[in-house]
């Protein structure tokens, strides 16, 4: 069954503390919340000292708030994430009761994760959950936590860096399709990347690391390749474009660079997949329609 979508957005509004205030009003949200009293009291006062339409810097005194979005872009819960030395605890909310049970929690936690530990570079991450929580502990449980330690009112759950990177190249942490990159293109964008640290990189990381990697020439036909060019339908309006390494990029000519948030979308995926994807300020559906050149399968190896 495919994993719900969901995706972490850093930008607060006013619009948004009034939201995150009605999920902390409601008994069933808070129940294990053992600081719930404080981040309502905070919210509050943020709201009513700020008069600003952006209250981000707020939310991230002390960590990093994220709210997460469904693929409708309808915001479903929140992350919060503090890095102390290597290590860096989440808390996550799903915010609204009716939304439990649907796989929005599993995909919040992995969207965290790959924030921790792509993004922020944590050697492990804690989750420190209420021993009548059963439904966060199971669900923690099942992203590959193990139990680190317990007192009587709460556990401590753990993930080292190792681990995580494991269980993504076992493809147990993805929530999308499996795709495949060839050996050359896979050296060549973790050699960019380690030269390009002040660029975003988290998702491009992310799915170059689990990615299956195939030998050049025994890459399918279909598979969207470094240079490959595609024709893509997203939300609807149809477009070619060919993917291609950021020295090469030119938006006039349709050439995307893999840096890019299409391009990191496309990269690895075949001819018919369909992916949702966070493009700039909001989710896009992409469908790959047609191959219409790929190098490896044209001899063109060198590319």
């Amino acid at each position: 069954m495919k994993k719900p979508f969901v995706s972490l957005r850093p930008e607060i509004t006013r619009s948004h503390a009034f939201i995150l205030m009605n999920w902390m009003e409601d008994e069933r949200v808070t129940r294990y919340l053992s600081d719930s009293g404080s981040v309502s009291r905070f919210i509050a006062q943020a709201v009513d000292r700020a008069q600003m339409p952006i209250l981000t810097h707020l939310f991230n005194q002390g960590g990093r708030f994220f709210m997460a979005y469904d693929r409708n872009d309808t915001p479903v819960g929140f992350v919060r994430l503090v890095k102390t030395g290597a290590e860096c605890e989440i808390v996550l909310v799903v915010g609204d009761h009716e939304n439990w049970g649907q796989g929005l929690g599993g995909s919040t936690i992995r969207e965290g994760l790959k924030l921790a530990f792509l993004d922020m570079r944590a050697e492990k991450v804690i989750a420190r959950i209420h021993t009548n929580n059963m439904r966060s502990m199971k669900g923690f449980e099942r992203c590959g936590f193990h139990l680190q330690g317990k007192t009587p009112t709460l556990n401590s759950l753990s993930m080292t860096a190792d681990r995580y990177l494991q269980l993504l190249r076992e493809g147990a942490m993805a929530d999308s399709t499996e795709i495949y990159v060839t050996e050359i293109d896979k050296a060549r964008l973790q050699s960019l990347m380690v030269f390009e640290e002040e660029v975003p990189m988290a998702n491009l990381e992310h799915e170059i690391e689990r990615a299956i990697v195939v030998e050049p020439q025994r890459v399918a036909r279909d598979v969207v390749t470094m240079n490959s060019r595609v024709v893509l339908h997203i939300d609807g309006e149809k477009q070619e474009v060919a993917l291609v390494y950021p020295r090469d990029a030119d938006e006039r000519d349709r050439k995307l660079s893999v840096f890019s948030d299409i391009g990191t979308a496309i990269l690895g995926y075949q001819e018919g997949d369909a992916i949702d994807w966070m493009v700039t300020d909001r989710t896009r559906r992409i469908l790959i329609e047609k191959m219409i050149y790929q190098p490896e399968s044209s001899g063109d190896l060198h590319l």
